[in-house]
């Protein structure tokens, strides 16, 4: 891939984290330089709405995959469930030079996404620090957390600079990760604490750290530490009571993606977590009694949908 300076971005996922980043952009670098992308049934149903951050209201440019313009930069904001529908969507918005970015959660939505546009255009990202929290058209967030980027090997250096060089432009906070592996495997320990805490247990990150939701969300995560040593990842005890730390610094009486699906009988990303750990567990020959119990639980609140 040549070099060149973004300048565009279309995102794909009208969810909390891609309207909260992308309203970063649009407001520091112009409302032409961010697009959505839904398909247009939703185009349709969504092009009307009034969206508001934080009670102040704001405008996206939207477009459906077939008006789509080639982009400097892909986003992938959407729920696991929606990835092979969005890869399909976004095939226009790809040129030659296009980098993707997922802001997905998890630890396989880069190679899934990759495999199909080719992982020498794929920068790594892990979302950090946010309690963003969608209702409606309306987003709420007193943390705008971070954007934790970087790739695996070094051929990708280039594409990794044009991101930060855009997201330093477009006022998106951000980090330039050395080991960017660790660093998603350690958002995905939070993402199988919290998330799935705050679901089972029906409570916020303030009740997610008292009594057996704590104790639970502490196993669950350190099932996520073994997971990862058996998988190459080094995760320590201190990382653990930094991500603690972190979730400490949250809203109290705000909550995850998770249990906002939950409230919303939504489908949740439970296959993305603990399904995740499960099957990489049964890989290695390790127990992970926490997840499990969380899987079997979660799939008795949805069942109930």
């Amino acid at each position: 891939m040549s070099s060149g300076r973004i300048e565009n971005a279309v995102i794909v996922g009208m969810g909390a984290l891609g309207i909260l980043y992308g309203s970063f952009i649009r407001e520091n670098l112009g409302r032409e330089h961010v697009t959505f992308l839904m398909d247009e049934r939703r185009l349709e149903r969504h092009q009307k709405d009034v969206y508001t951050i934080n009670g102040r209201t704001v405008d996206f440019q939207m477009t459906a995959p077939e008006q789509v313009k080639k982009a400097d930069l892909v986003i992938f904001a959407v729920k696991y469930g929606a990835l092979q529908d969005a890869i399909r969507e976004v095939k226009n918005a790809v040129g030659e030079n296009t980098v993707i970015l997922s802001i997905m959660n998890g630890i396989v939505t880069e190679d899934l996404i990759g495999g199909v546009y080719g992982m020498e255009r794929m920068v790594d990202s892990v979302p950090i620090g946010m309690d963003a929290m969608r209702e409606g058209t309306s987003l709420h967030y007193t943390k705008a957390g971070r954007l934790q980027i970087g790739v695996r090997g070094e051929e990708r250096q280039e594409e990794l600079g044009r991101v930060a060089e855009f997201f330093d432009r477009a006022g998106v906070p951000h980090e330039v990760m050395e080991d960017i592996r660790r660093a998603m495997w350690n958002k995905f320990m939070i993402n199988v604490g919290t998330n799935q805490t705050c679901m089972v247990y029906q409570t916020t990150y303030g009740g997610s750290m008292k009594g057996q939701a704590y104790e639970d969300q502490k196993g669950a995560m350190h099932e996520v530490m073994r997971v990862a040593a058996a998988e190459g990842v080094k995760l320590t005890e201190d990382d653990y009571q930094k991500d603690i730390a972190i979730l400490n610094s949250l809203d109290p009486d705000g909550y995850p993606s998770m249990r906002q699906d939950a409230v919303a009988r939504r489908r949740s990303e439970v296959e993305l977590f603990s399904g995740t750990v499960i099957r990489l567990a049964k890989k290695h020959g390790l127990s992970v009694p926490v997840n499990e119990k969380y899987y079997r639980k979660i799939q008795e609140i949805e069942s109930r949908y």
